[in-house]
């Protein structure tokens, strides 16, 4: 086995010497060029690890475009399975709206839920949707569980406000003062 100058140095010339050529067979058969880009990545990887394999000479880039065609390859199949279920996602999130309905949209609950800024609406969805404790949602939101368990009451205090507001003045309920330096704030009303 050659010494580790040797393979680097050996490895850095004839990716000197093919890298533009590589790239290029890469980008004429990819979408774009950052895939192209990535797509070089792994193929100079896997000469780096199978250097040993590397023909020397004038085989050296039919060798490395062998390479790329396989790494091609591995990507189309991936991009065809993330297409595949990407597509079965929208067409199941599509059977499950259309089973569900819109009367759920607007119940008087969601609709004071979107009448909620949205750093209360982030906060009531990290109690309710994801099922975290004030210790989970601090490290979430990069805060003190006191200042959770603060905002958290303040939150649950307007959702309660906006759903005890008549229907046609829900629009009409504010929910934030504006200081005199024209800041918003998020205080009890």
């Amino acid at each position: 086995m050659p010494e580790p100058a040797d393979r680097q140095q050996r490895f850095e010339e004839f990716f000197a010497a093919n890298r533009e050529a590589v790239l290029g067979y890469l980008v004429r058969r990819t979408a774009n060029r950052h895939d192209a880009a990535d797509l070089l990545a792994d193929t100079f990887l896997v000469a780096w690890r199978r250097l040993e394999d590397v023909p020397p000479g004038d085989q050296t880039r039919p060798w490395l475009y062998g390479v790329a065609r396989r790494v091609l390859a591995n990507h189309h199949r991936g991009e065809g399975r993330r297409h595949a279920l990407a597509d079965r996602l929208r067409q199941e999130l599509t059977e499950l709206d259309e089973a569900a309905g819109s009367p759920a949209e607007n119940s008087p609950a969601a609709i004071a839920f979107r009448a909620l800024p949205e750093q209360d609406r982030e906060l009531l969805s990290l109690v309710a949707w994801e099922e975290l404790d004030t210790a989970q949602i601090a490290i979430t939101l990069g805060i003190s569980r006191n200042a959770v368990r603060i905002r958290l009451h303040r939150a649950r205090k307007r959702f309660a406000k906006l759903l005890t507001a008549p229907l046609d003045n829900r629009s009409l309920v504010t929910l934030r003062t504006v200081h005199p330096e024209g800041r918003a704030s998020h205080e009890d009303a």
